[in-house]
């Protein structure tokens, strides 16, 4: 939710590596970053992009490099419950936005309002950026849920391209038809803020109208998967009971398919932060998320 000041995204853009550097060996490298989820200010970064925004074609799931760590249980792994169904996860922002401010900061239309076409996200204090995490937690999740037997597609193809913009992502969910969608986040608020929340659509006389019910089902399932697999708290300055209902953000307002957010933690808070950076906790979101998505396809 904090802006980081312009001469820190210039900084990143001229010495990556140094913003990209955590105070945990084992954290994933991740570009500075400005603010959280598509509502927040768009970056005002000087150089002129060098990279085009994603295409909306959905994107095959690519494999992290990294191994899991946790293992889920022997029976899990031989049961294929989600065969036949289609789910859409949206890693949110992208590690390379920082160097295309023209590009991201271009308006689109998101029915009830205008907005910035994506941003840079936020990071910790110590520089692990919300576009590494979410992408992180979203291959995690693409390798569990495929084993349970779900086709699934990511909206962005790596964490050093730009964009696609939030309308596009919306659009990609659309068209694979996707019997879930979600878009994986952290928010950036004051440090002593913790807890996590889900974020679902309202009502806008729009194309998600249809699926409000059907979000709030879905929304419901992940944040009780979500509080028992992680053990983190629900949010203590966002929403009630973790749950928080938006008509401002595209990735929902144009999604013609059960759609939602979910704000995993606060970055900017010490405690959380230090989870978010260890891989082994990463895992234990990305099992808790795929189990909430089950439940949701399930019953």
């Amino acid at each position: 939710m904090r802006a980081l000041p312009v001469t820190v995204l210039a900084v990143c853009g001229l010495i990556a590596s140094a913003c990209g550097a955590t105070g945990s060996g084992d954290a994933a490298a991740g570009q500075a970053a400005t603010t959280s989820t598509e509502e927040q200010a768009p970056s005002t970064a000087p150089a002129e992009p060098s990279e085009t925004l994603d295409p909306v074609e959905p994107v095959d799931p690519v494999k992290t490099a990294e191994p899991a760590e946790t293992a889920e249980p022997e029976e899990t792994q031989q049961a294929r419950p989600l065969d036949g169904m289609v789910i859409v996860i949206d890693p949110g922002h992208n590690g390379g936005n920082y160097r295309a401010p023209k590009a991201i900061n271009r308006q689109v239309d998101v029915l009830t309002k205008k907005k910035a076409c994506d941003t840079t996200g936020t990071a910790t204090n110590n520089g692990y950026s919300e576009a590494a995490f979410t992408w992180d937690v979203s291959t995690r999740m693409v390798e569990i849920l495929e084993r349970r037997g779900a086709t699934v597609k990511l909206t962005r193809s790596s964490n050093d391209g730009v964009g696609p913009c939030i309308t596009r992502r919306a659009a990609i969910g659309n068209k694979a038809g996707a019997d879930a969608a979600i878009s994986v986040h952290a928010d950036g608020a004051g440090p002593a803020n913790h807890g996590f929340h889900v974020i679902m659509p309202r009502k806008i006389n729009g194309p998600v109208d249809e699926v409000v019910d059907d979000s709030n089902r879905l929304g419901i399932a992940v944040r009780n998967a979500f509080a028992e697999g992680t053990g983190l708290p629900y949010s203590t300055y966002i929403g009630r009971k973790a749950l928080d209902y938006r008509n401002d953000l595209g990735g929902l307002n144009l999604s013609r398919v059960p759609k939602i957010f979910v704000e995993c933690g606060n970055m900017r808070n010490a405690a959380e932060a230090a989870k978010f950076q260890r891989p082994k906790f990463r895992q234990k979101i990305a099992v808790a998320l795929a189990n909430g998505l089950q439940h949701y396809l399930k019953t």
